[in-house]
């Protein structure tokens, strides 16, 4: 296995062991793994798209997320908008415009395998092997694929919110200011965190595959350790909040909402495997 395949599933493995340990700790020790794994999830990500599109994907990741991830939680922490009035506890570690670094590290962290389940799920249609079907149709094509992309990209990411504001919050690491209308079974978290998330999000979206350059438009082969990361957030953070955190609600509410992507993901790549197979096997 080369470096370019196998780099990623190391982090990931390693990222696995480090989310096992969450329910097992707590206070400060919890806190600490907790930017941990943020930052080892960080470096998968940026890792990946580095090694598997190159120099300009991996630059735009870290400018639109990391970028982007600061000023929208610095206005937001500033202003209210777009998620609502909180605050940051200092659990987090050291903070810049009110925000934990570690913040828009978990924005990157989560967009990038998000943004290739949706990749993945609609096929090559505005990368690199869409050149002459594009200039056939005029665009339209590109244009339709490319909405369905962003749209799905930016529910898978915002859903993963279902998971992580509850069990932040229950940590005591941000407290929200204004704290109703909230989903049922999840108080302390307004509505408008959700829509903030979804907002910024599509926004998200909209300008990693411009900036990032045709190779982000397409699967790859290398892609797999990133549907495994994201599958593995689903799958991982409906058994922790049902059983280890004893956060039911939002046990719920995070794999209704995340199903959207994870699920059909876990079907196509199943599919894929089984027709691998039948390929393989001699008759």
């Amino acid at each position: 296995m080369t470096p370019r395949r196998l780099v990623p599933w190391l982090l990931l493995g390693v990222l696995v062991l480090a989310q096992i340990g969450y329910p097992l700790t707590t206070g400060t020790t919890r806190a600490r793994l907790t930017v941990a794994t943020v930052v080892l999830g960080y470096l998968l990500s940026v890792s990946h798209a580095l090694l598997s599109r190159g120099p300009r994907a991996a630059a735009a990741l870290v400018a639109v997320a990391t970028g982007g991830g600061l000023a929208i939680e610095a206005l937001g922490v500033a202003t209210g908008f777009p998620f609502g009035s909180y605050d940051y506890s200092g659990e987090l570690g050291p903070k810049l415009f009110g925000v934990p670094l570690v913040i828009p590290l978990a924005w990157t962290w989560m967009a990038w395998p998000a943004w290739l389940a949706a990749v993945r799920l609609t096929g090559a249609g505005s990368g690199r092997t869409a050149a002459g079907a594009e200039l056939a149709a005029g665009g339209s094509g590109r244009t339709a694929t490319g909405w369905r992309r962003i749209s799905l990209a930016a529910a898978g990411l915002a859903a993963w919110d279902l998971f992580l504001d509850p069990q932040m919050v229950a940590e005591g690491y941000w407290v929200w200011l204004r704290q109703t209308p909230a989903l049922p079974g999840l108080p302390g978290i307004p509505v408008s965190n959700y829509l903030g998330w979804l907002l910024f999000a599509v926004l998200l979206m909209t300008l990693l595959r411009p900036l990032g350059g045709p190779a982000v438009g397409d699967p790859d082969p290398a892609d797999p350790p990133m549907y495994a990361l994201y599958l593995w957030t689903y799958f991982s953070s409906i058994l922790a909040h049902a059983v280890f955190l004893r956060l039911p609600a939002s046990a719920l509410w995070g794999a209704v909402a995340m199903s959207v992507a994870a699920v059909p993901l876990a079907v196509t790549l199943l599919r894929g495997r089984q027709q691998r197979l039948r390929v393989s096997t001699p008759r």
